[in-house]
């Protein structure tokens, strides 16, 4: 049938609005850290990639060969210069880039390491110049100086630039003696708060790091927390019966500290109480993960001929929540200068798996505030190594059932990935995009927003399981 022209205009501008309104939104990610590493940043920006093109999102990744945490490029990535990969029927396309990876990371080390991966990923950002162009421009720090890629790709593509702090580098830099020169440490404050300036967002991972952002610029700071796969992440009946297929006894208290093993985690204290604490058989201490570190603790536990203490390299998701229901005390040991410019990631899978950790950190500092508020873990001062001593001895010998109990309702209240990437998303503004799922409320807590007292509970013994 023939239709009038002005109602052939309406029919096309009909068309046209659901066209666009069910094309795909399309997501840069520009971050030194990728999945397949399973540790770290590159494990939250793998996971928030799958998510995506799982909830219709074509998303372009720039990023390194992975490398994280045993500082050497894993097989089979080694030998490889450049590489680009398609998967999810070409709606995730990863470019790899070469960089330095120092096998022992010192200061300025690391800061050549940063450099030659800004060096070679501004190839592929300058290739992608000439390729379709994306909505959505997602800056990982660190490195910190990644954001003048997102804003040089972004002053000839356009689309939003969403700048995310996973930890506050140049402070952890300063604090921990990387850089010493006052001239250089301004220098790089200044560049950073360029960034900060000129980003269409600006987030970050916990209430504690907003604040510290804050501190630097006057513009709203998003909350953008780290996650866990609480099904993935769970309790299960018998815990101890685990401990067989590991190669302890069931009636073994297993002491775990899993993740990075670099000279900063102060991991030689803990060979040091495995030797103290001998003539208590049943304690076993457990080093799990890898880095440059790692054989150096080894000869060490070997120099004093320990036998309650084994090391394991880092183990894959398959036997990871095995591994964290059959540990017993669950270390997450900071420094002082450090505590407060990041937040564990680990701490989300063992309180995701009803674990019991013990935590350093510093009173006054959102982590141990949240501790505190919600009953989900031990914390004490950061470096005291007689308290460290006395608390896991007591974590081992006392009934801990509480805490367990609360860091499970934590993670299934507030942690969750689906949640989390729903909201945040909604956030830079894509709650109208059709094919995203409606995004449902959260609540957030102390650790991350505000104490639980906000969802109606008035404490977490009334919060649903």
């Amino acid at each position: 049938m023939l239709l009038p022209a002005a109602c052939m205009d309406c029919q096309i501008n009909l068309n046209n609005m659901k066209s666009n309104s069910t094309a795909r939104k399309r997501v840069l990610l520009l971050g030194i850290n990728f999945s397949p590493e399973l540790t770290g940043i590159g494990k939250y920006s793998g996971e928030m990639i799958d998510w995506l093109t799982d909830n219709n999102y074509d998303c372009t990744v720039v990023t390194s060969f992975p490398y994280y945490p045993t500082w050497s490029i894993q097989e089979p990535y080694k030998g490889n210069f450049y590489k680009k990969e398609l998967t999810k029927d070409g709606r995730m396309k990863v470019y790899r880039c070469p960089l330095y990876v120092p096998a022992h990371p010192t200061g300025l080390k690391r800061i050549i390491h940063d450099a030659s991966f800004f060096l070679s990923s501004f190839f592929i950002i300058f290739y992608l110049l000439f390729k379709k162009n994306h909505d959505q421009i997602i800056c990982m720090a660190p490195p910190f100086h990644l954001g003048f890629l997102g804003m040089f790709y972004r002053f000839f593509k356009g689309g939003k630039l969403t700048y995310h702090i996973h930890d506050m580098q140049i402070e952890a830099a300063r604090d921990l003696n990387i850089i010493k020169s006052d001239a250089v440490l301004n220098t790089l404050f200044g560049l950073e708060k360029i960034i900060l300036n000129n980003a269409d967002h600006v987030s970050t991972i916990s209430v504690g790091m907003i604040q510290k952002v804050s501190a630097k610029i006057d513009r709203e700071i998003l909350l953008f927390p780290n996650w866990v796969d609480t099904k993935l992440f769970c309790p299960v009946a018998q815990r101890n019966r685990l401990k067989a297929d590991w190669g302890f006894k069931t009636t073994d208290k297993i002491v775990l500290y899993s993740g990075s093993i670099g000279e900063k985690q102060g991991l030689e204290k803990l060979i040091q109480i495995a030797a103290e604490t001998e003539l208590y058989r049943d304690i076993k201490y457990v080093i799990c993960g890898d880095g440059p570190y790692k054989q150096k603790l080894s000869d060490m536990a070997k120099a004093k001929n320990l036998s309650n203490m084994s090391f394991l390299s880092l183990q894959p998701l398959e036997t990871f929540n095995s591994l964290l229901n059959m540990t017993d005390v669950h270390l997450v040991l900071q420094k002082k200068s450090a505590c407060d410019l990041m937040m564990p990631s680990k701490l989300t899978t063992i309180w995701s798996s009803g674990g019991l950790a013990l935590v350093t950190a510093e009173p006054g500092t959102t982590l141990y505030n949240a501790i505190h508020e919600h009953q989900m873990a031990v914390v004490i001062d950061c470096e005291d190594e007689v308290l460290l001593k006395k608390t896991i001895l007591d974590c081992c010998i006392e009934d801990h059932a509480l805490e367990r109990k609360n860091a499970r309702i934590y993670a299934l209240d507030y942690l969750s990935k689906e949640s989390i990437l729903k909201k945040f998303m909604a956030d830079l503004g894509y709650e109208s995009n059709s094919s995203f799922p409606q995004h449902e409320t959260i609540r957030i807590p102390e650790l991350i927003s505000e104490p639980a007292v906000m969802s109606g509970y008035t404490s977490l013994t009334q919060m649903p399981l």
